[in-house]
C-alpha cells in the first residue's frame, strides 16, 4: 500500500502541491489525471524519493519513503515522465542493466525480460542500441525495465505515450496483470479513454489539491457531468470541488 498524508511541496515562492493526502491499494490500478503544471509529475517524483516533500509523509508498505527512502525503492517501478535511456546499450542491456542495479538473480532476471519484451513485442529492437530508437521504441523500453524486477507498486508517467495502437493494447494487458498479482499501479494520463478502461479509481488535481477522487462514475458525478472529459475539465477549473 502507498500512503500519501498531508503532503506539500513548495518551490520558493510557487506551491506546486498543497495538502495532498490519497492511498493506493495493492491490487488497483488508479489514474492520476491533471492540467500540465497541476502538480502531477511532482507527486510521482516525491513518492520515488527524488524530490523531498516541504511537508507531509509518504508511506511504502509502512515504510516513510521520506527519512528511509532507499527501502523504499526496491518496492517500486518507476516509469518517469523523461524516461532516459542509456543510449550506449542495447534494448535489452537497458532492461538487464536496472535489474541488476535491484540485485536479481540472473536466471531470474532473464525469464523476466525475456516475458516483458515478448508481450511488448520488442523482438525487432532486443540487440539495436537506444540511440536512434523512435519514442514507441524508448517508452517500451524504459516501461519492461521500470518492471523487470516485479515491484509490488508501479509508477507510471504517461506510460502509453507515442504507442502504436498494438502495443498499446499490450501495455493495457500488462498492467492488468500486475494488478491480477496484487501489485498497485499508479499512472498518470492525458488520455480519459485510457483510464475509463483501465482504472479502478482515478484522482484529479488542480491547482496542486486534490478536488476529486472515486470511481470513473463518481467522479463525473460529483462534477455533474456525463463524461470523464468533461468531468476533468469542470473539475480542473472549480476549487470548490475540493475533497
Amino acid at each position: 500500500m502507498i500512503e500519501i498524508n498531508n503532503v506539500s511541496k513548495h518551490f520558493g515562492k510557487v506551491t506546486a502541491l498543497d495538502g495532498v493526502s490519497m492511498q493506493i491499494n495493492d491490487g488497483e490500478i488508479v489514474g492520476l489525471l491533471g492540467l500540465n503544471g497541476a502538480g502531477k509529475s511532482t507527486l510521482m517524483r516525491m513518492t520515488y524519493g527524488l524530490v523531498q516533500p516541504s511537508a507531509g509523509e509518504i508511506f511504502i508498505d509502512g515504510i516513510n519513503a521520506v527519512s528511509d527512502p532507499e527501502r523504499t525503492r526496491s518496492l517500486l517501478g518507476v516509469l518517469p515522465d523523461n524516461a532516459g535511456l542509456y543510449k550506449r546499450l542495447t534494448a535489452r542491456e537497458n532492461i538487464l542493466y536496472f535489474g541488476r542495479l535491484q540485485g536479481m538473480d540472473e536466471s531470474a532476471l532473464n525469464q523476466s525480460c525475456d516475458e516483458l519484451m515478448d508481450i511488448l513485442g520488442m523482438g525487432s529492437i532486443a540487440g539495436r542500441y537506444a540511440d536512434g530508437f523512435s519514442l514507441g521504441e524508448r517508452m517500451k523500453t524504459a516501461l519492461a525495465r521500470a518492471i523487470v524486477h516485479k515491484p509490488k507498486h508501479i509508477l507510471l508517467d504517461e506510460p502509453t505515450n507515442g504507442l502504436d495502437v498494438i502495443t498499446t493494447r499490450a501495455v493495457r494487458k500488462l498492467l492488468r496483470q500486475q494488478k491480477a498479482a496484487g501489485r498497485s499501479v499508479l499512472f498518470s494520463s492525458h488520455l480519459m479513454y485510457e483510464v475509463e478502461n483501465l482504472c479502478d479509481r482515478v484522482l484529479v488535481i488542480a491547482g496542486g489539491k486534490l478536488v476529486a477522487g472515486g470511481t470513473v462514475a463518481e467522479v463525473v458525478a460529483a462534477a455533474g457531468c456525463n463524461s470523464l472529459e468533461d468531468a476533468f475539465v469542470t473539475l480542473s477549473e472549480a476549487p470548490e470541488y475540493v475533497v
